[in-house]
């Protein structure tokens, strides 16, 4: 990064969307390299909002959504727990003041030796969906709770999560009996209603799904104390979204309606927490047309798919792009990235309209990039530099 005098005017100008720390540092500062800029006082008022809709649940945050140290630290202070991944996303927590019994080790695909290191730490509580896992788990982390994620068929997300994390219904109770014989505490159920999922209303044919198999593996006799609702929380990506409290108390009252009370409710936001506190800075490369009858302009910006924006796959998150040329007569536009790669494009299928005046070199604002941004960033692939970040 780098700092003078110089300040894009036209960024400056834009009003509303500078009500927030992330943006006007982005309006007071030049910048070399394309920079996620990212506000930990607006993580923070984002968690008071969920945690004051989730009411007696308890938040892990998703620490693959931003794993910077200063966002993993604000939160222990807010009394976050953590859904990690990996080893090393239990090796963050642990550094920023995280206590081991409020971090879950939440994928179902873990090696062996990293449940060992979690069990040793303190990490009391395993994500399974498949006896080959409750095998690991019993013999590194004898004695641990786990529960099961489901897969869920009924997802209304923008981005549904399905196939690759999860068992089948009809395995659900051979599961919970498994972890039992095993001597593991078979602790409760999981499942994920899909990333950016808009509407409140858009959960309830999933937990009509869960509530069913809830009820079933209670009557069984498995003694559920758990319900993991996963993320799903969404940001806004220009589309209506509900006010995050609203939204939250909207979904705890769904599931008390169809499954009474649970000892212990957890959610997994990652995306709702941080994606709206920060903003990408990047830069036009070129603008350009294929021919001269082309009714689309390419405009190539210094970061792409394969430098932060992962989530373009499939066109399913739509970023917005604030311009120095904003007011000013907008034409269709397919923008991709800087790379040497044909897949490195981000919105085709349905152009972007950005304006007329759009050239190489002016400064852009990418705006609600503070979620799974700088996790998806590569290490310099092609020579252009990974994503930096800073935290304020």
């Amino acid at each position: 990064m780098t700092m003078n005098a110089t300040v894009p005017g036209a960024l400056r100008a834009a009003t509303p969307i500078y009500a927030d720390p992330a943006a006007v540092y982005i309006a007071a500062n030049d910048f070399d390299k394309p920079t996620l800029v990212v506000s930990r006082a607006r993580v923070a008022a984002a968690y008071d909002a969920l945690k004051s809709g989730l009411g007696m649940a308890h938040i892990h945050y998703a620490v693959k959504a931003n794993p910077a140290p200063e966002i993993i630290r604000t939160l222990v202070r807010k009394g976050s727990g953590f859904d990690a991944a990996s080893r090393q996303e239990i090796e963050l927590c642990l550094s920023q003041g995280a206590r081991a019994q409020d971090i879950s080790f939440g994928n179902t695909i873990k090696r062996s030796s990293d449940i060992a290191f979690a069990h040793q730490a303190g990490v009391q509580l395993f994500a399974a969906d498949s006896e080959a896992e409750l095998d690991k788990i019993a013999q590194h982390a004898p004695g641990a709770k786990v529960y099961i994620r489901l897969i869920v068929e009924n997802s209304l997300a923008d981005w549904p999560l399905s196939r690759k994390f999860g068992c089948a219904p009809s395995a659900m109770l051979g599961l919970l009996d498994y972890a039992r014989a095993l001597g593991l505490v078979a602790y409760g159920l999981s499942f994920h209603v899909g990333s950016q999922t808009r509407r409140a209303e858009y959960w309830n044919p999933v937990l009509d799904d869960v509530a069913l198999l809830w009820h079933m593996a209670r009557a069984a006799g498995h003694d559920l104390q758990l319900l993991n609702l996963g993320g799903g929380f969404p940001a806004y990506y220009g589309e209506h979204v509900q006010a995050p409290r609203s939204y939250a108390a909207a979904v705890v009252a769904a599931v008390a309606a169809r499954f009474g009370h649970v000892p212990h409710l957890m959610a997994e936001p990652g995306r709702g927490l941080v994606a709206e506190a920060g903003h990408i800075v990047a830069e036009v490369m070129l603008v350009s047309r294929k021919s001269v009858d082309d009714v689309h302009r390419w405009v190539y910006l210094d970061i792409g798919r394969f430098s932060g924006l992962a989530e373009t796959e499939g066109e399913a998150i739509r970023y917005q792009i604030v311009t120095p040329h904003e007011g000013g007569e907008t034409g269709p536009c397919v923008l991709a990235g800087p790379s040497c790669d044909s897949a490195d494009i981000l919105y085709e299928k349905r152009p972007i309209n950005l304006p007329l005046a759009l050239r190489h070199g002016d400064k852009v604002m990418i705006r609600n990039c503070g979620a799974y941004t700088s996790s998806y960033s590569s290490v310099g692939f092609n020579g252009f530099p990974p994503l930096d970040v800073i935290v304020l």
